[in-house]
């Protein structure tokens, strides 16, 4: 993590509005800086990027992924009926 200070803070105080952030929010600085002015303290900073998992709504059903899934349920997946796809260019409309 990147830490910028501007002005007269210390490396506690940093630290502590690092840590204050941290709890938080409950994610991981990736970079932060500090900017005083006198009383007055502007932090800017960037969170690092959070994994997720995408979950798909199939029969009723969420699922994560289908490592786990037996050979029809994935064969019935596959022949699902695809109502939009980022390729499809149905209508003559402009894909922005």
């Amino acid at each position: 993590m990147s830490i910028q200070i501007t002005g007269n803070a210390s490396p506690e105080e940093a630290q502590a509005y690092v840590d204050y952030l941290q709890v938080k929010y409950n994610r991981k600085l990736e970079s932060f800086y500090i900017q005083l002015d006198g009383e007055s303290a502007d932090l800017t900073y960037k969170f690092a990027s959070a994994p997720f998992e995408r979950i798909r709504r199939i029969t009723g059903y969420l699922v994560g992924t289908m490592d786990h899934w037996n050979d029809a349920k994935k064969a019935e997946e596959a022949d699902r009926v695809k109502h939009f796809s980022v390729d499809d260019n149905a209508g003559g409309m402009e894909q922005l």
